[in-house]
């Protein structure tokens, strides 16, 4: 007799996890504009992107998607920065807001996620809204079975509410989807909601200075060194 798996879904944290926003967003900025270092400003905008999130989760404000958080981040940054957005054309600066939505995977994410698709369910679990999520996967090529948007769920992680949304649309309850990030944060929140968890390291996403996420930080259900040793993993688990 097979083993049981251990989930039936495996859904993923999509920025940082699965795509690569940094050099993605430094290519976008340094298309559009000289005036600024590219790499500084792709790390800036970033880091507007949790505070800018916060009001939501809270109640404070009602849900907008990405796209509206985004441009109030990137018009914020700009002013930061010095990079001039007012003597852009307004397209040009429609399309490098939306540089969010052409990502490029990392070069393990899609035979890894190929593989893991034989299995079992794959989607990605992100705060990116559906449109998004379903233009980049377009552009990278992500092999999903489903995708499941923030706007969706009508919240942000690490509100439970998004963790468990997921489980909810899919029909399965919260221990049988897996939640596989490159954030400790992300992962302690689904396990906490009750998803079993997967950890991959990402240890160059905010570049080489980067001194969070380098290893596991808790106790999550698989460790693995990608997306790829995941799916070589996670077949042989079996609920313990």
């Amino acid at each position: 007799m097979r083993p049981e798996r251990l989930v039936d879904a495996v859904l993923f944290d999509t920025f940082g996890t699965v795509v690569d926003w940094r050099s993605g967003i430094a290519q976008a900025v340094a298309e559009f504009s000289s005036a600024v270092d590219p790499d500084e400003f792709a790390l800036a905008w970033r880091g507007r992107y949790q505070p800018s999130m916060a009001p939501v989760r809270s109640g404070e404000r009602e849900f907008v998607d990405l796209d509206v958080l985004h441009r109030e981040n990137l018009e914020a940054t700009a002013a930061e920065l010095g990079l001039p957005l007012d003597t852009a054309e307004p397209s040009d600066v429609d399309r490098l807001n939306r540089a969010w939505h052409r990502l490029p995977a990392w070069p393990d994410s899609v035979p890894g996620l190929t593989e893991l698709k034989r299995h079992f369910i794959i989607g990605p679990l992100s705060n990116g809204h559906t449109a998004l999520l379903t233009n980049m996967a377009k552009h990278a090529g992500l092999p999903w079975d489903v995708i499941l948007g923030s706007d969706l769920l009508g919240t942000y992680k690490p509100d439970p509410r998004a963790y468990l949304g997921a489980a909810e649309i899919l029909r399965l309850p919260p221990e049988r989807v897996m939640l596989c990030a490159a954030h400790n944060t992300d992962l302690e929140a689904a396990q906490q909601a009750g998803l079993r968890t997967a950890f991959i390291p990402r240890p160059t996403e905010y570049g080489p200075t980067q001194r969070q996420d380098l290893h596991a930080t808790g106790p999550w259900d698989v460790i693995a060194q990608d997306i790829v040793d995941l799916s070589v993993q996670l077949p042989q688990h079996v609920p313990g």
